[in-house]
């Protein structure tokens, strides 16, 4: 029975972790937080609950799948419920949109604001829905470490428009600039510039339409708590608070992971759910690296970097709902700076969690808890953190008190947050991006790192910076894509 060694506890290398138990390997995760989760970490502070990583959660069959595998439900492990509305917009005139339920729910809010936009939102789900089903019925589990995959799909994606970016394809149906804005941050929410990325990441907008998007009891951290409990039950050892220095390599093969306590893990199979870049970087040798290899790194940009600001309110605010995006004057130019200054804007555009709009246990009674994300520039942008922090903190929560939290100065309490450089200590992220690697064209399906090392044939790659890319659904599937590729490898050896 070979020996199967996971790198990081990403919700990318928990699953991969599974369906490698699953094949009949023995397996070993190690981390180096203190829980599973990866990124997905929880907080408390005087009460108050925050999960730390992902909090948007589509296609919850992906989750089923892995509790299927052992022919157990995940329901018995823990409950997924649908949120209404899914997002709600608030733009800089004051006025909000909601977006989810059904789609009839969404053209009536279309309706509200800009009625010359319903007929165009129609043929901008269609649109989407063809975009789905290429990008992501088709190709999201689907290895891409051959050229030639990629040439098979160069047709399709032109016959959809894929030249073209998020924000032309959606400023192609919609006419008023909120609904534009609206409708275009997905790529935002896996590290993409909606000006720059490929309008392929637009099948989020039917993926969240075909699954809507779900909450789980307890958060983030309960659902890791629950694959983790899946992940005993099975079998699988689990080593927390270490951290891997390097893999050990022999020819085309690697052959162990070595530790920073001095601890060698043998291994026939290494799945990594580190950030490629540092995996590449710091933990195996260059000299084993081809030199187009080298060259590929080097060329790779990162995604934004991001200002997470934990705080909870001893009132609470019923006008947010469990996801709400303030959105400021300025869009294009914000976002420009973002990706491309060397200095933190003097504004902002936010992303709201309130867990307790539908868990109150997040929070003690009356109180709410609240996890604000700001995007900003990664660490190639000289910031000083350790000044702008606390400066960066004080602009955010005077202009969530002036416009939909009043009061908000008064009643906060138990303030923290983190900076990319908290991402690069804690999580061992490249520059400290948000992300992983940036969805570019460039930087997607082939061109981006493949979920097979390039140069070790048995080394496998997981989480954000992989094929399919950043976000629940696409680490889930990267999963998949290295279930196939080590499989496909067995049987061919027989």
């Amino acid at each position: 029975m070979s020996e199967a060694v996971v790198i990081g506890g990403g919700f990318g290398g928990i699953a991969a972790a599974l369906r490698l138990r699953a094949k009949g390997h023995e397996v070993t995760l190690v981390d180096r937080c203190a829980r599973l989760g990866g990124r997905g970490q929880v907080f408390v502070r005087d009460g108050f609950r925050h999960d730390a990583g992902p909090t948007v959660l589509t296609a919850p069959f992906l989750f089923d799948e892995l509790f299927e595998l052992f022919g157990k439900k995940r329901s018995d492990y823990i409950e997924f419920v649908p949120l209404d509305p899914w997002y709600r917009f608030h733009f800089d005139d004051g006025t909000h949109f909601d977006y989810g339920g059904t789609a009839e729910d969404t053209l009536r809010e279309i309706a509200r604001i800009n009625p010359g936009d319903v007929e165009g939102y129609r043929r901008l789900l269609a649109h989407s829905e063809r975009i789905f089903e290429v990008g992501f019925t088709r190709l999201a589990d689907q290895p891409f470490h051959s050229v030639g995959t990629m040439l098979k799909q160069v047709p399709n994606l032109v016959r959809l428009g894929c030249y073209k970016t998020v924000w032309q394809l959606v400023s192609k149906y919609l006419k008023d600039e909120r609904l534009r804005r609206a409708f275009s941050i997905q790529p935002l929410l896996v590290g993409g510039n909606p000006f720059e990325t490929t309008c392929i990441y637009s099948l989020i907008h039917y993926l969240e339409r075909k699954w809507h998007i779900h909450f789980p009891m307890g958060g983030t951290g309960a659902l890791v708590d629950a694959l983790e409990r899946l992940m005993v039950e099975s079998g699988i050892k689990i080593q927390l608070q270490t951290t891997v220095s390097s893999i050990r390599t022999e020819g085309r093969r690697a052959v162990a992971v070595e530790t920073e306590d001095g601890d060698s893990l043998a291994a026939d199979i290494v799945v990594s759910d580190a950030d490629p870049t540092h995996l590449y970087r710091n933990m195996l040798p260059r000299s084993a690296q081809p030199w187009y290899f080298r060259l590929k790194q080097r060329r790779m940009k990162p995604s934004m970097g991001l200002f997470v600001l934990f705080f909870g309110t001893t009132k609470q605010y019923p006008e947010l709902a469990h996801h709400t995006i303030w959105l400021c004057k300025r869009y294009r130019e914000l976002i420009h700076e973002i990706f491309h200054g060397d200095t933190l804007p003097e504004d902002f555009s936010l992303y709201i969690h309130r867990p307790t709009a539908t868990d109150p246990s997040f929070a003690p009674t009356g109180c709410d808890s609240f996890y604000v994300l700001a995007p900003v520039p990664n660490l190639r942008a000289p910031i000083d953190w350790p000044k702008q922090g606390p400066l960066l903190q004080e602009r955010i929560v005077k202009a969530l008190e002036r416009t939909i939290m009043p009061g908000l100065s008064s009643h906060i309490r138990s303030a923290f947050y983190m900076t990319p450089q908290d991402f690069a200590r804690d999580y061992l992220s490249a520059d400290g991006s948000g992300f992983s690697v940036a969805p570019l064209f460039t930087q997607s399906a082939w061109f981006r790192f493949h979920n097979r090392s390039e140069f070790l044939d048995n080394l496998f790659l997981v989480g954000a910076g992989t094929h399919p890319g950043a976000g629940v659904p696409g680490v889930l599937c990267s999963a998949k894509v290295v279930d196939r590729l080590e499989m496909g490898k067995r049987h061919a050896r027989g």
